[in-house]
């Protein structure tokens, strides 16, 4: 679960103004002591403002093509819409030398098998 920031300041103050432990105050409050005591770390460091989420990182994917290639393999697939993805993989890595560097033809096959599927 996510806490807000204020959320999480108020398990911080809970935590210090109370006579309980820590252990037994996180556990009632189900929240994980390494979690609790990282917080209070941001806290001590930073302030109120060191409790802002800090949204994940969008996720970069290994297998993934690169916008540019993705949008010339569309083009490719659109020219060409009887083909099937192996048939369309070919004329990809023979006559678009910059899709050709470092991708691998399943991930092109793969790309235009979603394409025509959802055209």
């Amino acid at each position: 679960m996510r806490y807000s920031q204020s959320e999480k300041m108020e398990i911080i103050r809970t935590v210090e103004e109370s006579d309980l432990s820590v252990r037994r105050i996180l556990e009632e409050l189900d929240v994980n002591r390494s979690t609790f005591y990282r917080w209070y770390q941001c806290y001590q460091d930073n302030g109120y403002d060191g409790l802002i989420n800090n949204s994940p990182s969008p996720k970069k994917f290994w297998n993934r093509l690169p916008e540019h290639v993705r949008e010339q393999v569309v083009d490719i697939v659109l020219e060409e819409p009887d083909k099937s993805p192996r048939e369309l993989a070919r004329p990809i890595l023979s006559y678009r030398p910059v899709i050709n560097s470092n991708h691998q033809p399943s991930g092109l096959m793969n790309c235009g098998k979603r394409i025509l599927t959802t055209s």
